[in-house]
C-alpha cells in the first residue's frame, strides 16, 4: 500500500455543511433504524444484538462526527498550541456507554430503544473491552483524554492499534491460562481508518555520510532499510457537554507493496511474505513476553513504531502549514512521554529533524528539549528499561549514532559540573557499560526533556532522593509532581448512577466537571434521612456486584458480607500474598472456634499476571487453592468466602468499584507511584485499607485518620529495615503468622500437589525480601480487625463511606490535567479560540 499524496485542493462548502442532527428520542429512533436497515443490510428476522448495538454506536458516532469535525476545523485554523500524549497503552475500555454520556444522549437513547422494545443494558454488554492497555498506566492515559477534552484542551493521544489485547485471563485448576483477546474480530465501530494520512517507517540497514560536494554541510542517510507502513485508524475522545471532541490516533502496521516477486514465482511463498508477516506482528498484540529475545526485538520495534510514526505525523502537519521553517516549532507543540516506553521519541525527533528537514544539531536539540516532557510512573530500578546497544545496532542504527552523540554532549555538561567524578559520569552516562552495553531509556527522556514528573507526592520526592538523584542535582528546575487521578464520568457518573443522581440531586449538575463540590456533602455524613439513601443505594451496588460475582465463578456470597476486594496486576510488591496470608489467617481462626464478634467476609481479588512472571502466576495458583478449600469446607459457611475473579477488565471495575466496601491497597511502602484503583474506590464510597504509599497518603490527607485503615512500615522505614531483615524473627513471635506458615508449609492448601508453593513460602522467609511480607503481617492483621469493627457499626461505616466520597474531589484528572496544562503544556482552552 503506497503513502498517499496530501492534495491542496479543498472540499466545496457545500458538501461539508450539513444540518445539525437531532439529539431527541425521534431522530435517534430514525437513525438507528436507517443504519440498522441500510448500512448493515439487516431486516426484521435479524435477531443478533451485534447489529442493533453497532446500529446504535453508528447514530451515536454519526453525532459525535460533527463535533469532531468542528474541534479539528478550529485547532488548524487558529494555529494554536497543541499537545501530544504518546502513550504504549490507553485502556479505554467499552465506548458506547461514555459516549452517550458526555453527549449528553445516555436517557435520550435508552427511550428511543425502548420504544422499540430493546433494552439498552443488553447492548452495551456486547461491546467488547478495547484490548489497548494493560493496567493503570493505560487507564489512567484514557482517563487524561476524557479531561483534555472536557477541560477543552487541545490535546491528540498517539498509540497502536494492537489487533489482540493483553489476553483473556482463564482459570483451570487454579492456574492461569492465557487466550487470545481478539477484541476487533467484529471490528470497531468507533474508529476512522485514515489511510491516506499512512507513513513510511525504516528498520535495520545502515548510515552513510553525504556533503554537498563542496566541503560544505554533512548530512547522514539511513539507508538499505527494511521500511514497513504504519496506517492510522482515529478514535474520538468526546469531552463533557461541551461539543469538544479531540482525536486519538492508533498507528496498524502494515507491509509496503515491495516483495520478491521472483521468489513468489518460484513457489518459495512463505519467504515471499516474511516481510509482511514481519511488519504486521508489529500491531498483532499488545505487549508480547520478552523473556525470549523475540520479544525484546518485538518490543523495541513497537516502541519505535509508535514514535516515529507519531512525530512525522506531527511534523507532516507542521510542514503543510508552515513549509520547512521550524522556528516556532517548540512554541506551538508539546509531547508527553506516558512513561519510559516512548522516551526513543527523543533520538527519533533528532534524526526527523536533521536528516529529514536539514536542522543543524543545535538548533534541532533546542527544539527536542523544549518539546519533550517525560512522566515516570515507576521506582522499581527493573522497570526502567534498557535495551542492549547489539539490538540497537542491529534495528536502530542511525538512532544509535545519535544517542551516542547526545550522550557525549552530555556527559561533557556533567564532567563541567563535577570535574574528575568518574563515578558520577558511570552512573549518569546514557549507556551502561559491561559485560553487554546497555542504553538506559529513563536517563534518555530525562536528558531529552524539560519536564520530569512523578505521579504522587511520595513518587516524586523518592524520585529525586533516590532513582534521578543525579540529574535532580543536576537540574532541580525539571523536576515536578503531578499526583494522578480518575475520571469523575467514567467512574462515578457512568459507573455508579444510582449513587450520582443522589448526588446531582442534593448538589446539582456542576459537580461531574468540579469535583470538589462533593466536600458539600460532608455535613450530611451524619444527617439519619441521607445516611438511608446511602445504605440503600450501596445495597443494590454490593448486590450487583455480589450478582455478578456468582455468574464470573459461580461462588453464592451472603448479602449481609463485607465486601472486601483487590483488583490490580498481579505483582509481589502490591502484596496479594498478604492478603491471602490473612484469609488464611481467617480460615484457622475458624477451625479453632475464635468466631466472636466475628463480622462476615468475602474476599475477592482479581488481577492479571504477566505470561512470563512465574511467581506472580504461582500467587494466582495459591488464591484459588484457599479459595477451594476454604469455600468447601461447612465451617466457613455463613462467615468467610474467597473468590479469584477472572480476566480482571475494566467493564468489570464499573461493577466492583462501585459495589466494594473495603479497598485493599496494601503495596510495599515506596513501592506504589501512585496507584488510581485506590482513588475508584474512595470515589464510589469504600474505605481504604493501605500503606503511607503512593497515592494513598494523599487519601489519607484528604479524608483523615478516622476514615482510612492504615498500617505497615513507611518508605524510610523499609529502607532502614533492608539492612538487618530477619523475618523469622517475626514469624517466630507471632503465634498466627506461625500457624499461617505451619498450614502453608504441612501442604494444607496444596494436599495432592506437592512442593507447588515452596518457593512462595521460601520468599515470605527470605532475609533479602524487599516486599517486607512477614514484617507488615502483624500491623495488617490489626487493621483489618478494625475494618471488621467498623463495619459492624453500618452507622459509622456509612459516615465513613460518605466521607469518603465526600473528600475524593482532589483525584479527578480534571485537577491533574490542568496542572499538567498550567506547568507544563500551557495550551489555550478551544473555548477561548471559538
Amino acid at each position: 500500500m503506497p503513502v498517499q499524496p496530501l492534495v491542496k485542493s479543498q472540499p466545496c462548502e457545500s458538501i461539508t455543511e450539513l444540518e445539525p442532527l437531532g439529539m431527541d428520542p425521534e431522530s435517534i429512533q430514525r437513525d438507528y433504524k436507517r443504519h440498522f436497515n441500510y448500512t448493515l443490510g439487516r431486516d426484521r428476522d435479524c435477531r443478533s444484538a451485534h447489529y442493533a448495538y453497532t446500529a446504535l454506536g453508528l447514530a451515536v458516532r454519526d453525532r459525535i462526527m460533527e463535533r469532531w469535525r468542528d474541534t479539528r476545523h478550529l485547532c488548524s485554523t487558529s494555529l494554536c498550541k497543541q499537545a501530544y500524549y504518546l502513550s504504549m497503552e490507553f485502556l479505554l475500555g467499552r465506548t458506547l456507554g461514555n459516549a452517550m454520556l458526555n453527549l449528553g444522549l445516555k436517557d435520550v437513547a435508552t427511550r428511543a430503544l425502548y420504544e422499540l422494545g430493546i433494552e439498552m443494558e443488553e447492548l452495551i454488554e456486547i461491546e467488547p473491552d478495547a484490548g489497548l492497555g494493560n493496567g493503570g498506566l493505560g487507564r489512567l492515559a484514557a482517563c487524561f483524554l476524557d479531561s483534555c477534552a472536557t477541560l477543552e484542551l487541545p490535546v491528540m493521544g498517539y498509540g497502536i492499534r494492537y489487533e489482540y489485547g493483553m489476553f483473556r485471563q482463564v482459570i483451570d485448576n487454579g492456574y492461569q491460562v492465557e487466550e487470545p483477546d481478539h477484541w476487533l474480530r467484529n471490528g470497531n465501530v468507533w474508529e476512522l481508518e485514515r489511510p491516506e494520512l499512512t507513513v513510511r517507517l525504516r528498520f535495520g540497514g545502515r548510515t552513510e555520510v553525504i556533503s554537498d560536494g563542496n566541503g560544505g554541510i554533512q548530512r547522514v542517510r539511513w539507508v538499505d532499510t527494511h521500511d514497513i507502513l504504519a496506517v492510522p485508524f482515529d478514535v474520538p475522545i468526546p469531552g463533557y457537554h461541551n461539543d469538544t471532541v479531540n482525536t486519538l490516533r492508533l498507528w496498524k502496521s502494515m507491509a509496503t507493496d515491495e516483495f520478491d516477486l521472483e521468489e513468489f514465482n518460484a513457489g518459495d511463498y512463505p519467504e515471499a511474505v516474511a516481510a509482511k508477516n514481519t511488519a504486521e506482528q508489529i500491531s498483532l498484540v499488545l505487549y508480547p513476553n520478552d523473556t525470549s529475545e523475540n520479544g525484546k526485538e518485538l518490543r523495541l520495534r513497537q516502541q519505535y513504531f509508535l514514535a516515529s510514526a507519531s512525530l512525522q505525523d506531527v511534523l507532516r502537519r507542521w510542514v503543510w502549514t508552515h513549509g520547512e521553517d521550524f522556528s516556532q516549532f517548540a512554541d506551538k507543540n508539546a509531547f508527553q512521554l506516558n512513561d519510559t516506553h516512548p522516551a526513543i521519541a527523543v533520538p527519533e525527533l533528532m534524526r526527523l529533524l536533521m536528516d529529514e528537514h536539514g536542522l543543524g544539531w543545535d538548533e534541532a536539540w533546542s527544539i527536542t528539549t523544549r518539546t519533550m516532557a517525560y512522566t515516570n510512573h515507576t521506582l522499581l530500578p527493573e522497570a526502567l528499561e534498557k535495551w542492549p546497544v547489539r539490538l540497537f545496532r542491529q534495528l536502530l542504527p542511525r538512532l544509535l549514532e545519535i544517542i551516542y552523540e547526545i550522550n557525549a554532549r552530555f556527559l561533557a555538561e556533567v564532567d563541567k559540573r563535577w570535574p574528575g567524578d568518574g563515578e558520577r559520569l558511570a552512573r549518569m552516562s546514557l549507556i551502561e557499560e559491561g559485560h553487554e552495553p546497555q542504553v538506559r531509556m529513563a536517563y534518555l527522556a530525562i536528558v531529552g526533556s524539560f519536564s520530569v514528573n512523578g505521579v504522587a507526592a511520595l513518587h516524586s520526592r523518592l524520585l529525586t532522593e533516590g532513582l534521578f538523584r543525579d540529574f535532580y542535582e543536576l537540574w532541580p528546575h525539571k523536576f515536578n509532581n503531578k499526583t494522578n487521578g480518575i475520571t469523575p464520568r467514567r467512574w462515578l457518573a457512568w459507573a455508579n448512577p444510582e449513587l450520582s443522581a443522589l448526588i446531582t440531586e442534593t448538589l446539582g449538575e456542576g459537580w461531574v466537571t468540579d469535583l470538589n463540590r462533593l466536600r458539600e456533602l460532608a455535613p450530611l455524613a451524619g444527617k439519619p434521612k441521607f445516611q438511608k439513601r446511602w445504605q440503600e443505594i450501596r445495597q443494590h451496588n454490593r448486590q450487583r456486584l455480589i450478582d455478578f460475582v456468582a455468574r464470573e465463578t459461580g461462588v453464592e456470597i451472603p448479602a449481609n458480607f463485607m465486601l472486601d476486594v483487590q483488583v490490580k496486576r498481579i505483582h509481589e510488591y502490591k502484596r496479594q500474598l498478604l492478603n491471602i496470608l490473612h484469609v488464611i489467617h481467617l480460615y484457622d481462626r475458624i477451625k479453632r472456634g475464635d468466631v466472636a464478634d466475628w463480622t462476615p467476609r468475602a474476599v475477592i481479588i482479581g488481577g492479571k499476571a504477566a505470561p512470563g512472571y512465574l511467581m506472580a502466576k504461582k500467587i494466582i495458583k495459591l488464591i484459588n487453592n484457599v479459595a477451594q478449600v476454604v469455600n468447601s469446607d461447612p465451617d466457613t459457611e455463613g462467615l468467610l468466602r474467597v473468590v479469584f475473579l477472572p480476566n480482571y477488565r475494566v467493564s468489570a471495575m464499573e461493577v466492583i468499584c462501585a459495589g466494594a466496601d473495603l479497598s485493599e491497597q496494601i503495596s510495599t511502602a515506596g513501592k506504589e507511584a501512585s496507584g488510581t484503583g485506590n482513588m475508584k474506590f474512595m470515589m464510589n464510597g469504600a474505605l481504604t485499607i493501605g500503606t503511607l504509599d503512593g497515592a494513598n497518603i494523599e487519601i489519607l490527607e484528604e479524608v483523615g485518620e478516622e476514615h482510612f485503615f492504615l498500617f505497615g512500615l513507611t518508605a524510610a522505614q523499609v529502607e532502614e529495615m533492608r539492612r538487618h531483615y530477619d523475618p523469622m524473627a517475626f514469624i517466630n513471635r507471632d503465634e498466627d503468622l506461625s500457624r499461617v506458615m505451619r498450614l502453608l508449609e504441612t501442604g494444607h492448601f496444596n494436599r495432592f500437589e506437592p512442593g507447588i508453593f515452596d518457593d512462595i513460602i521460601g520468599s515470605v522467609k527470605n532475609p533479602h525480601d524487599p516486599w517486607m511480607t512477614a514484617a507488615d503481617f502483624r500491623s495488617y492483621v490489626e487493621a483489618q480487625k478494625q475494618a471488621a469493627a467498623r463495619f459492624r457499626d453500618q452507622k459509622a461505616w456509612t459516615r465513613s463511606s460518605i466521607l469518603n466520597t465526600a473528600a475524593s474531589g482532589r483525584f479527578s484528572t480534571d485537577r491533574t490535567i490542568s496542572e499538567y496544562n498550567q506547568d507544563i503544556w500551557k495550551l489555550t482552552p478551544l473555548h477561548q479560540l471559538r
